[in-house]
């Protein structure tokens, strides 16, 4: 797990918020491609939250991967793992929470996951299939504990109603959406 993840200066101006949008919104849109996230800081995290969360979401942490400083600066509520709109998690640990998943009036109330790995395209390999994707994917993802991908089918049994998943390291993302199934059979 990285030390000391901290944003620089430039993860808060508008136009580095905004490039890193359209990749993830990317990301999103062809699940399975790796994105870049411009940034001069050792790991996209900060930027990733940046861009993405605001003062009217509650963000978890429980292992503290951001300081106080980070906190501070994105402004969002703090909130335990059930209860936030972005959990963010290592994913070395195993998840051991059960996330928003929404309801069928607000599918869109369930959570965001941030899973942060240590490496995207070396390490077990993900087959991936569903929208945006043609035919499947594979993606390689390291430092990911592999019961990350069994409660995700289980969150996501239920569709609509399920979690987005987005794994980050270093300065690279992977977009998981509900609607990417993962073929589990050889995950370890």
């Amino acid at each position: 797990m990285p030390d000391n993840i901290r944003s620089v200066g430039a993860d808060w101006q508008p136009p580095s918020q905004q490039a890193a949008f359209r990749q993830i919104m990317n990301c999103f849109a062809y699940p399975g491609r790796l994105g870049q996230l411009a940034t001069e800081a050792k790991h996209g995290l900060p930027l990733l939250l940046a861009t993405l969360v605001d003062r009217s979401n509650r963000l978890a942490d429980p292992h503290r991967l951001l300081d106080e400083d980070e906190h501070r600066r994105l402004g969002a509520s703090p909130g335990s793992p059930e209860m936030s709109q972005f959990v963010v998690q290592p994913g070395a640990y195993p998840p051991d929470f059960q996330p928003m998943l929404g309801s069928l009036e607000n599918p869109e109330q369930g959570a965001t996951l941030i899973v942060v790995a240590e490496r995207l395209g070396t390490g077990g390999s993900l087959h991936l299939c569903g929208p945006g994707i043609d035919g499947t994917a594979t993606i390689a993802v390291q430092g990911v504990d592999p019961s990350w991908w069994q409660k995700r089918e289980q969150w996501n049994a239920s569709f609509p109603l399920g979690v987005d998943m987005i794994v980050v390291a270093g300065c690279q993302v992977l977009a998981l959406p509900r609607t990417t199934r993962i073929d589990l059979k050889g995950v370890n």
